[in-house]
């Protein structure tokens, strides 16, 4: 956890709060009274609340495993053209329009 004065939380906040968007937590005191805590809205991974599996990220020691595409579109089948559609003239007319 980091300390920060309220003097040093107005000059540094960019990177203060992108210490917190890596899961650290920020301090604010005022005369060494602690009145503020910067945080996380939503922890990256419930079951780590000290950030540890992000700190092992940053740090290279791990690799979290990539999202993939959701499920509910992997296994649904494509839906299928119009009576006389084709999706090779559509494909060509996309093409031809500069998409």
């Amino acid at each position: 956890m980091e300390i920060a004065s309220i003097s040093q939380t107005k000059n540094r906040l960019s990177a203060l709060i992108d210490k917190v968007r890596h899961g650290e937590t920020v301090l604010i005191m005022d005369r060494d009274r602690p009145v503020a805590r910067l945080e996380p809205v939503t922890p990256a991974n419930h079951g780590d609340p000290k950030g540890r599996l992000l700190q092992l990220e940053r740090n290279g020691v791990i690799r979290r495993k990539p999202v993939g595409p959701a499920e509910s579109i992997v296994d649904r089948r494509p839906p299928k053209p119009a009576a006389g559609g084709s999706i090779l003239k559509a494909l060509l007319a996309d093409r031809e329009e500069g998409r």
